[in-house]
C-alpha cells in the first residue's frame, strides 16, 4: 500500500487545484458566442456599432481610447467591466489606480451606447460586452480588420484598486516585464508583439516618453529632437504626441516600421525590437500587414476569453457606472 505524505498530499491539492481551475476558465469561455444576443437583442450590434462611428468621427482618438479601456479591463481580473465602476463608500475601484487616473477615458461613449441598448432590450446586455464590441467597432472604423466578437460575458458587482497597478505593464517596462505580464494572462510573446500593434493608433502623454526622448540612447535623434519641442524638460507633462507619427488616425502596420527605424514614442514599444526575442515579429508585421491583422484578431479574441464571468455569476448591470 502506498504511503502519501504531507508533501506528496499538498502536491496532490495544489495539482487537482490547477485542473479545476483550467476547467473551470475552458468551461467559462466555451459559453461565450458571437451569437449570444442573436434572438435576445439582435439589434445589439448595430446599435454599438453606430454609437462607436459616431463618436470616432467626432474624435478620431476614441477608437483608440477604446480599444484602450478594453485591454485595461481585461488585464484586471478578466473581462467584466470592472474598469468601468465608479467608486463607492465601499470600495475603490480600477479608475484612479495609477495606470488609468486621468488615462484611461471613453466612459461616456460606453455609457451612451449602454443607454440605447437598454430602450431595445432591458437589463439582457453586459457592460462587459458592450465594451468588448466597442473595440473591435474602434479598429475597423480606423481601417483595421473586423471579427466576430464572442459574447455572453457578465458584469462585476465589484473593482480592485490593488489588483490594477501590478496586472498593466507600465510605458517603461522591459522586454522580460512585457513577456510576464502577458503570459500571466494565457498570452504569447506573438500575441504580445500583434497587441501592441494597437499602438498604430492613439496618443501618449510627455509624462510617458520625456525620459526616452532626453535620455535613452535606442532612438533617432531627428525624432528625438521632433518629440522635444513639444515636451520641454520642465513641464509640458499633459502634452501630447502620436503614438505612430506616420499615420496616427489609421490602423495599419506603420507602427512596426517605426520600431524597427527607433522612432518608438514608448520605451516598452521600443524593446519589441532592440536586439530581443521578439525582433523577427516585428519585422514580420512590418513588411507582411495581413500577418500583422491575422495575429491581431487572433490575439485580440484570446484576450477577450480572459476570466469572464458566464452564467450565473456576476451580473447585467442596468448602468455601466455602479453595480446593480
Amino acid at each position: 500500500m502506498a504511503i502519501i505524505t504531507s508533501s506528496s498530499y499538498n502536491k496532490m491539492v495544489v495539482a487537482l487545484a490547477l485542473v479545476f481551475l483550467a476547467v473551470f476558465t475552458e468551461s467559462s469561455s466555451a459559453q461565450l458566442s458571437p451569437n449570444f444576443y442573436y434572438k435576445s437583442c439582435p439589434k445589439l450590434l448595430s446599435i454599438v456599432r453606430a454609437g462607436v462611428r459616431s463618436a470616432v468621427v467626432k474624435e478620431a482618438r476614441m477608437g483608440a481610447s477604446l480599444l484602450r479601456l478594453h485591454f485595461h479591463d481585461c488585464f484586471v481580473n478578466g473581462c467584466d467591466g470592472s474598469i468601468l465602476l465608479e467608486d463607492t463608500p465601499t470600495f475603490i475601484g480600477e479608475q484612479t489606480a495609477a495606470p488609468n487616473n486621468r488615462s484611461v477615458r471613453g466612459f461616456d461613449v460606453i455609457e451612451n451606447i449602454k443607454k440605447h441598448v437598454e430602450k431595445i432590450c432591458p437589463g439582457v446586455v453586459s457592460c462587459a460586452d458592450i465594451l468588448t464590441l466597442s473595440a473591435r467597432d474602434s479598429v475597423v472604423a480606423l481601417g483595421g480588420p473586423s471579427w466576430k466578437v464572442r459574447l455572453g460575458r457578465k458584469d462585476s458587482k465589484t473593482a480592485s484598486f490593488s489588483d490594477v497597478t501590478g496586472a498593466i505593464p507600465p510605458p517603461t517596462s522591459t522586454l522580460d516585464t512585457l513577456i510576464n505580464r502577458f503570459n500571466t494572462k494565457g498570452l504569447s510573446p506573438r500575441d504580445l508583439v500583434a497587441l501592441s500593434g494597437a499602438h498604430t493608433i492613439g496618443q501618449a502623454k510627455c509624462l510617458f516618453f520625456k525620459n526616452r526622448i532626453y535620455n535613452e540612447s535606442n532612438i533617432d535623434e531627428s525624432f528625438a529632437e521632433e518629440r522635444q519641442r513639444n515636451c520641454p524638460t520642465n513641464g509640458g507633462d499633459d502634452n501630447r504626441a502620436p503614438l505612430d507619427f506616420r499615420t496616427p488616425k489609421l490602423f495599419d502596420n506603420y507602427y512596426y516600421k517605426n520600431l524597427i527605424e527607433k522612432k518608438a514614442l514608448l520605451r516598452s514599444d521600443q524593446v519589441l525590437h532592440d536586439g530581443g526575442s521578439t525582433d523577427s515579429l516585428v519585422e514580420l508585421y512590418s513588411d507582411d500587414s495581413d500577418a500583422f491583422e491575422s495575429d491581431f484578431v487572433a490575439a485580440m479574441i484570446k484576450m477577450g476569453d480572459i476570466q469572464p464571468l458566464t452564467g450565473s455569476q456576476g451580473e447585467v448591470r442596468k448602468i455601466c457606472s455602479r453595480p446593480n
